[in-house]
């Protein structure tokens, strides 16, 4: 009996080893689902686009689109989430350019046609290589760039924002860090000893001064509700939370006329703090 005891724990505690050893080992393949090759572009939709080269600070070369914006409008930032690549960003492309905004949006290393891996500091690169190539390139100034991310593209979003000067911030069913993030999926594993990422929004949001909006759906699958709340939350500066409803990877269209009306408030609200800098 206690030896037939004794191997039933061995074989227990084999098996969570083994689960333990492959969530470590393949932690970029679950993170990390990148889509090569870039089949539709914004002249699907009939909108006129610039193919934009880019070099990051540690020579990575990546790809995006860039949408002049209509007048003396906003320009949007967009850190986009962790599956595909910018072609299946189309819809929110349309959404925001048909509004009158600019609109760059970028592939991470390893996505798309940008070249490399994908690695969390590699993201943080490319978004700098984005936001400068606005402001150097376009001329486009600071307080007209609006950083936006969604989903794992909210936390990279909102470690830009924290490094450089920017109008606003939107964050789109973001999550609070990457190790809560399985803590939530996998709560009987140490995540803590086991996660080779960090994408710690909450902690970045620390250094984000100027006014940020969140949006989350209280029906998003993938990332808790209260992750946005708690990130809302945490950060002290101006802020407003717009809930959304619909799954994770469509509220933004389920809540279509919210989604475009808190946008609308926020950029107005924006416009009245920055116009005089113009």
């Amino acid at each position: 009996m206690v030896s037939a005891v004794l191997y039933a724990i061995g074989a227990i505690l084999f098996v969570y080893w083994a689960v333990g050893m492959i969530l470590y080992f393949m932690q970029s393949k679950f993170l990390y689902k990148p889509v090569k090759g870039v089949v539709y572009t914004p002249e699907e939709l009939g909108i006129e686009f610039e193919n934009v080269n880019l070099t990051a600070d540690d020579g990575a070369e990546t790809r995006g689109w860039y949408i002049p914006p209509q007048g003396n409008g906003y320009t949007i930032l967009f850190c986009h989430g962790n599956g595909g690549n910018i072609m299946h960003r189309l819809d929110t492309i349309n959404l925001l350019s048909e509004m009158g905004l600019g609109f760059f949006i970028f592939d991470y290393r390893g996505y798309g046609d940008s070249k490399g891996k994908t690695t969390e500091a590699g993201t943080y690169l490319d978004a700098g290589a984005a936001y400068r190539w606005l402001n150097n390139q376009k001329q486009i100034p600071e307080h007209r760039i609006v950083v936006f991310g969604r989903s794992l593209g909210a936390s990279v979003a909102a470690y830009l924002a924290g490094k450089v000067n920017c109008g606003g911030v939107v964050l789109e069913n973001a999550f609070t860090s990457y190790i809560a993030m399985g803590q939530r999926i996998y709560p009987y594993m140490p995540v803590k000893w086991f996660a080779k990422f960090k994408y710690d929004t909450k902690k970045y949001l620390e250094s984000v001064s100027c006014p940020i909006l969140f949006f989350h759906s209280k029906d998003d699958e993938v990332v808790p509700y209260e992750f946005g709340r708690e990130l809302f939350e945490s950060v002290e500066c101006d802020k407003r939370f717009v809930d959304l409803f619909g799954k994770h990877n469509n509220s933004f269209l389920i809540s279509l006329d919210i989604y475009k009306k808190g946008w609308v408030d926020f950029l107005g609200y924006l416009y009245g703090l920055h116009s005089k800098k113009d």
